[in-house]
């Protein structure tokens, strides 16, 4: 089979696979509801019952998008994030941003006791933790992009930001150690990250948010295939290196920071896919990778959230519990890999 036909092949299974992924998602839950209901519902009919059509419009609907939306940010953070810097173990949060988000929401939750039980109120709703985890992460974002103008060196960088996640976790290490038991636990269960609790005001936020990351992305496909051969070659052919470095952390960081305010640090995600596109597609050209990358993270993500919610029982699992399981192996197998 000729290349392009068994990369087209690969690309319609995959889609598949997504589809069948999104609509089990929804389906499956505490309460199995059938797929032709559910497909009923989402063309505009009614379902069997009014609480299967109340529970897909209202709950399953809302979290099977957010699920599609983290994937697929955070997978094309990481495939980003590898290219520039050359290093298979870079992620979406490599610069520090998780850190600054996780900042800003401990300042909310951990230090709301420091505060008048009003702006407390304030504070903890969840527009409240989002506003704080997103200027967190802005906030590190704006010191990454000073430092990234003053440096020339790529790998420098990446320690920058490695040194901004640092000192970020050190203060709010500082804010646990004189917390409460009850803060502690709210800021750990946000930490957990959390699909299942966004309005589809925050879903059209955060979709807006990752429209203009991967449009942005989408412009870096030539430079990153340039960045390939490292810097000097792709300043060779021609590549305003500066820029394009700026425009792939900005990218970054509007998608890796949008998902982490609505959904919390989710784990491994950025890391794993694309490394998992490489391995099914063989090839290294990004525009593949690209669309590749977009098709598997919301894949991986639905079937992480599929398992998560634990079909036929009430209880849940955290999403970030689940995504290690899945990411954990990975990046072991790729250390292994590095080093035989």
């Amino acid at each position: 089979m000729a290349p392009k036909q068994s990369t087209l092949l690969l690309f319609i299974l995959i889609g598949i696979g997504f589809l069948c992924l999104f609509f089990t998602n929804i389906s499956l839950g505490s309460i199995t509801i059938p797929i032709q209901d559910i497909i009923h519902s989402l063309s505009g009919g009614e379902a069997s019952k009014t609480t299967w059509e109340y529970i897909i419009i209202n709950y399953r609907l809302p979290k099977a998008i957010t699920a599609v939306l983290v994937g697929m940010g955070l997978s094309i953070s990481g495939l980003l994030m590898q290219t520039l810097f050359r290093n298979p173990l870079a992620g979406p949060y490599v610069l520090g941003l998780s850190s600054g988000s996780s900042l800003g929401v401990a300042f909310v939750i951990l230090g709301a006791g420091f505060l008048s039980p009003f702006l407390s109120n304030i504070l903890l709703s969840s527009y409240g933790i989002v506003l704080a985890s997103t200027l967190g992460s802005v906030l590190v974002l704006l010191a990454v992009l000073t430092v990234a103008q003053r440096l020339r060196d790529t790998m420098a960088i990446l320690i920058v930001g490695l040194m901004f996640g640092s000192f970020t976790s050190a203060i709010v290490s500082t804010l646990s150690y004189f917390s409460t038991a009850d803060q502690l636990q709210k800021f750990t269960f946000w930490s957990m990250g959390s699909l299942g609790n966004l309005s589809w005001n925050s879903i059209l936020i955060l979709t807006v948010a990752v429209i203009i990351g991967l449009l942005l992305s989408l412009y870096c496909i030539k430079p990153l295939n340039a960045l390939l051969l490292g810097e000097n070659y792709a300043k060779s052919m021609g590549l305003n290196f500066n820029k394009t470095r700026l425009i792939i952390i900005l990218a970054t960081s509007i998608l890796a920071g949008s998902i982490t305010a609505y959904a919390g640090p989710i784990a491994f995600i950025g890391l794993a896919v694309p490394h998992i596109a490489k391995l099914v597609f063989q090839t290294s050209n990004h525009l593949i990778l690209f669309w590749s990358t977009l098709l598997i993270g919301a894949s991986m993500m639905l079937l992480c959230d599929l398992i998560s919610q634990l079909p036929g029982f009430e209880t849940t699992l955290p999403i970030n519990a689940v995504t290690s399981l899945f990411g954990a192996p990975i990046v072991i197998w790729l250390l292994v890999r590095k080093r035989s």
